[in-house]
């Protein structure tokens, strides 16, 4: 989850937000693709949770991390929360059940991405082996109970635990037992962002199937491919789901506003405190109205810090951030952004991709998402399966990469990310799959052994 920002400038109208996202825009020549990932940890020798707490906790493992970096701890309450990397880009932060996370940098290339993410994971090894930890690429955590969870001391998610359960019934699961990857990319124009919401909108549960990552939980078989997607269908409606709206005429800037205006807040920040007013109104705040902050208005920081708690598919802010992978293996983290990358950056992928997906309906879209946790590539669309409309985006995504041409030292494209993707594609086996097969025969039912088998 974000950082929370600092900008104490009034908000005195909605053209304030508007101009906000649309400041975003900016020329081809300057996108870039950032990548989020989160990773449960576990200790080696049993492969119980890795508490915040102790002498081999979370709070140890941040603070060798700091050490190692030189970058700027975080702080929660005078508990270590993070790392900010000095330059702005890039920053380690921890999810509710302490997974950790790379919120990497904006960078030109996938190829700079990868070398970012195979540095970090370098970096916590070097950090997290001397005190026994281990980290696993997974969407759901395998094992554990929300009972056995540990819980990070982070204000804001004090606050969601307490509300989350009033909204949904697998919220906390969300928070607590969740990884996922995610990549953030940039807009031209308004049209430009009306164009790329939508194709992202509609090709999440494509890319959800071609993640599939989270078949146990509680240390058996779930019934599930991607258990994580699943949790996400109770959660909390309000602020998550795939935003019918984004495909009416008219939609831009403005409507994406007033349906930001229009979910629950979860906190107010101010100075170093969070005060608690979930479920109330933005606008209220707006006019200082706002029962539990009487005469309390709204910043733009309060502004930056909603954004942060809205969950759709497709999140907007001064960029796009696409969110329906499992969490996975480090190849897996490379072939998202490459993913999305070849489809967004490259005109012609991107509209090959609108013409595969104008046509469906609002109902379909949403019957491919709630069916796609479950079946994965085997979901039927209309005459075809969900595989086939994973292979044909993969081709658009490998065409556009091409005609980017962006090469590393060896002279290779941004292609040679997605052989993974090809693969599954190719065979109809997601990493669920491959997971359930393993357990069944070679594990022969021993959850503990995917600690062995799929850590980094």
């Amino acid at each position: 989850m974000a950082r929370d920002v600092s900008d104490a400038t009034p908000i005195v109208s909605r053209d304030q937000l508007v101009e906000s996202l649309s400041s975003g825009c900016k020329p081809a020549s300057q996108w870039r693709v950032g990548t989020e990932h989160e990773k449960f940890g576990f200790y080696l020798e049993n492969h119980a949770p890795v508490p915040y707490e102790g002498p081999r906790g979370i709070e140890r493992l941040l603070k060798a991390m700091e050490y190692l970096l030189g970058w700027h701890p975080i702080y929660d309450n005078e508990r270590i929360i993070g790392l900010t990397d000095p330059t702005g880009l890039g920053a380690i932060s921890l999810e509710p059940g302490g997974q950790f996370e790379l919120s990497g940098a904006p960078l030109e290339t996938v190829h700079q991405t990868c070398r970012e993410v195979n540095g970090h994971l370098a970096q916590v090894r070097e950090c997290a082996t001397p005190l026994g930890i281990g980290f696993l690429g997974l969407g759901g955590s395998p094992k554990w109970t929300l009972a056995e969870t540990p819980r990070m001391p982070k204000s804001r998610y004090d606050i969601m635990t307490r509300y989350m359960p009033t909204v949904g019934s697998r919220g906390l699961d969300m928070m607590y037992r969740t990884c996922t990857i995610q990549a953030n990319l940039d807009f031209s124009d308004e049209a430009d962002m009306v164009r790329k919401m939508r194709v992202g909108i509609a090709l999440q549960p494509i890319v959800t199937a071609l993640f599939a990552n989270s078949p146990f939980t509680e240390g058996k078989p779930n019934g599930l491919q991607s258990w994580r997607s699943w949790v996400w269908l109770d959660t909390d409606n309000q602020r998550s789901g795939m935003l019918p709206f984004v495909f009416e005429d008219g939609f831009g800037f403005e409507r994406y506003v007033d349906w930001a205006l229009d979910v629950p807040l979860y906190f107010v920040k101010r100075g170093d405190t969070y005060h608690d007013v979930a479920g109330a109104s933005f606008r209220d705040l707006i006019e200082g109205r706002l029962p539990q902050l009487p005469g309390e208005t709204a910043t733009m920081s309060d502004w930056e810090n909603h954004l942060t708690t809205l969950f759709p598919e497709v999140r907007l802010k001064r960029f796009i951030e696409v969110r329906g992978a499992d969490g996975g293996p480090g190849r897996r983290i490379c072939a998202l952004p490459a993913f999305w990358v070849g489809l967004f950056y490259d005109q012609a992928s991107l509209d090959g991709a609108w013409d595969m997906v104008k046509d469906w309906t609002a109902e379909e879209r949403q019957a491919l998402r709630e069916a796609v946790p479950r079946t994965a590539l085997a979901t039927p669309f209309r005459d075809r399966a969900v595989r086939d409309i994973a292979r044909d985006a993969v081709k658009l995504a490998r065409a556009g990469l091409a005609r980017r041409a962006r090469l590393n030292a060896e002279g290779n494209d941004e292609t040679v990310f997605l052989p993974s993707l090809e693969e599954i594609v190719a065979t109809g086996e997601t990493q669920a799959e491959a997971l359930l097969r393993e357990y069944r025969t070679v594990w022969h039912g021993d959850i503990d052994r995917i600690f062995t088998e799929y850590a980094y």
